[in-house]
């Protein structure tokens, strides 16, 4: 099989939540250029329209306005994709948030802000677009959701970021469920787990601490736009036909050195 076949994302349809900005739209932007008819959502009406304009140069980008913190925007925003599509080849849910406060202090309106949006939203939508993923699925060429999670959901952040980091853990464990009862659909699902990019979420610890950040990556630098698109385009395409139920790690080696400090002499 030719090299360019296995990686070709040629006139696939993808949705990208959250693809107005961070992650979500790193990874919009390498589905479009790689030709992939690509549905953003995000919030700020304005803001996505702001991305969809932008990607549209060099493909299709269309942007769809959502918050899917919402049940009912949920439902609106597959009721949109179904009155566009027969099919959807690539569901990928970024959308997310994150909230940080001292324990005695975290609220209750922000573990629930969280949690709705980075794990019920999650499972939400793809339950609403499974009709077109199955539609989209082939033996040979599965359709695809990738969520993103976080090497949160991994190790224990130094931030008490309580509600975010557990949320994550849960996106990648209900990441295995979805693979093991998607499988019989012809539909893989798998995970990417970020660690630093540079991106508004990230931004107010970059302004404070970049250079100890970028120095507990041991690649020694934060990651790069082509870093995510590398992995997200290699999920979806004919390459990872036989891959579903994995966490991948994009992270500089963050979690694979996570215990060095308990190395011994012994």
């Amino acid at each position: 099989m030719a090299l360019d076949r296995l990686f070709s994302l040629q006139g696939k349809i993808a949705l990208v939540t959250g693809g107005s900005r961070g992650i979500g739209l790193i990874i919009a932007r390498g589905f479009v250029a790689a030709g992939v008819k690509t549905y953003i959502s995000s919030r700020k009406a304005s803001a996505c329209e702001a991305a969809a304009a932008e990607l549209s140069q060099t493909g299709s980008c269309i942007a769809l306005a959502c918050d899917l913190g919402d049940t009912a925007q949920i439902r609106k925003l597959a009721g949109e994709i179904k009155a566009r599509e027969k099919r959807l080849d690539i569901l990928v849910n970024n959308a997310g948030a994150t909230w940080a406060q001292p324990i005695d202090q975290y609220t209750e309106d922000g573990w629930d802000k969280v949690m709705n949006l980075n794990l019920k939203a999650t499972f939400l939508l793809t339950q609403a677009l499974l009709p077109l993923l199955r539609q989209a699925a082939t033996e040979d060429d599965p359709a695809r959701i990738v969520n993103i999670g976080s090497i949160d959901g991994l190790l224990q952040p130094s931030y008490e970021s309580y509600a975010y980091s557990a949320s994550k853990a849960a996106v990648h464990h209900l990441t295995h469920n979805l693979a093991k009862h998607l499988a019989k659909d012809n539909i893989n699902v798998n995970a990417i787990a970020p660690g630093p990019f540079e991106t508004k979420m990230l931004a107010p610890v970059l302004a404070v601490k970049r250079k100890q950040m970028e120095e507990s990556v041991p690649r020694r630098r934060l990651g790069l736009d082509d870093d995510m698109i590398g992995a997200a385009i290699f999920f979806c395409a004919r390459a990872s036909a036989y891959i579903t139920g994995t966490v991948l790690p994009v992270d500089g080696g963050i979690t694979a050195a996570a215990y060095t400090a308990m190395e011994t002499d012994i």
